[in-house]
């Protein structure tokens, strides 16, 4: 896929992306739902091994295409391996999936209720070498945990600057300011995250376009606004926590919005799975996602 093929993907394709981007942190927690104990490996480079296996296991299924998958966020290690002596990012293209890479290198502490993104003092080289293999965007993620419009303001304001550091990169950001759901503020944070984003988006330059990828919100059809937003490629929503049936429940009363899912995505699949097994499982859960981004109901 040329990247005018991709973006038009993106923009309209039918279906949802896939998140296969848990990074060091949460790659253990990963492994063990899946099946592969602590222990099981000695070193991060087996640990990092074992979760590129999986990865590879999903890609390669034949459930994981681009009829019901339009894309693919990787983590970084992920996006510089191989499966088969192929580059990822080209093996996700062949079987019609648009390839997207985590940029963000983990949340700071909280302060005014939010968690800003680390520094990333390597990101434009990582955007160069993101480029050269084919990638077509980004996602960076900070975290939202309480409705303080200071914080939250600082959230979109950092979010907004890396995302112009994509744009001249000339890659697509997918920018994600996630509200915790479990927040006991959740519904008023989730109306200051739209009034700052509609105004980020509305102070863009030239002809820039961005991707959201949001926490579903606790009031249906809140988010509106930013999918009719012409500065929008596309909105996608996280789990966040949710598990698959409450996440696809939730999302599909959200029009406009398809999942992003990484969690809800992967929770039925297991190291020790046949093939079959395997397959079959996957595909009943890309199955039930993209009706929930699709298939819409009633609020």
């Amino acid at each position: 896929m040329q990247h005018s093929e991709m973006e038009a993907k993106v923009q309209s394709g039918k279906g949802f992306i896939a998140a296969l981007d848990q990074s060091g942190g949460s790659t253990p927690k990963a492994l063990k739902g899946y099946g592969v104990e602590d222990g099981s490996w000695s070193n991060d480079e087996e640990m990092f091994g074992l979760i590129h296996q999986m990865r590879s296991r999903i890609i390669t299924s034949p459930a994981f295409t681009g009829d019901k998958v339009i894309g693919a966020i990787l983590f970084e290690r992920t996006m510089d391996g191989d499966i088969d002596g192929k580059p990822v990012p080209d093996v996700l293209k062949a079987r019609g999936v648009v390839p997207f890479i985590k940029i963000d290198k983990g949340l700071e502490d909280e302060a005014n209720g939010v968690q800003l993104m680390k520094p990333m003092p390597e990101l434009d080289a990582l955007l160069s070498r993101a480029k050269g293999l084919g990638v077509f965007g980004t996602k960076e993620r900070s975290v939202i945990n309480l409705a303080n419009r200071e914080g939250i303001a600082a959230i979109v304001r950092q979010q907004f600057e890396v995302a112009r550091q994509v744009l001249a990169a000339d890659l697509v950001p997918i920018i994600e300011p996630e509200v915790n759901i479990k927040s006991p503020e959740r519904a008023e944070a989730d109306r200051i995250l739209l009034e700052e984003i509609a105004k980020a988006l509305d102070a863009l330059s030239g002809d820039d376009k961005v991707m959201l990828k949001l926490s579903i919100p606790s009031e249906a059809g809140l988010f509106q606004p930013l999918v009719d937003h012409p500065r929008v490629l596309r909105v996608v929503a996280l789990s966040g926590g949710f598990s698959r049936p409450d996440a696809c429940r939730e999302l599909a009363r959200n029009p406009g919005m398809i999942a992003s899912f990484s969690r809800a995505l992967l929770e039925d699949l297991r190291h020790g799975m046949s093939g079959e097994e395997f397959d079959g499982a996957l595909g009943g859960a890309i199955d039930d996602i993209y009706r929930a981004s699709m298939e819409k109901v009633a609020a």
